[in-house]
């Protein structure tokens, strides 16, 4: 049910190898199955953070039920030191943005979350 929305401006030797990796990643940090994770990345090189062309992303994360306070806090230490080491961004280079659209709001197999699980 996550997905994943990563834009940066760092480019990758592999990106293949690198969406593989963190859709695992992803899947193990929120603690979802695999088989639920999208992961969408996109390269472009005329991101910008504070004004500079200095390695930077922004990360969404759509996910139901498990978007948090208290849970969001440990997603982005996670995310951010895996970016750190696999992206070359610092902590003050990117933003992580935590959505739950709700179960009525997000489709799957021609009918919402809702319909599959409940409204709640």
């Amino acid at each position: 049910m996550p997905t994943l929305n990563l834009v940066t401006n760092v480019k990758l030797d592999d990106p293949r190898a690198f969406i593989t990796e963190f859709s695992k990643f992803g899947a193990d940090t929120l603690n979802k199955p695999e088989q639920y994770i999208s992961v969408i990345f996109t390269y472009n090189e005329l991101v910008t953070f504070a004004g500079t062309f200095d390695p930077a992303f922004s990360l969404r994360i759509d996910s139901l039920d498990n978007i948090s306070e208290q849970q969001n806090e440990g997603y982005s230490k996670a995310f951010f030191e895996f970016f750190e080491e696999k992206l070359g961004t610092k902590g003050n280079r990117g933003y992580v943005t935590y959505i739950d659209p709700g179960r009525p709001n997000m489709g799957f197999e021609s009918t919402t979350f809702a319909t599959i699980f409940g409204k709640n």
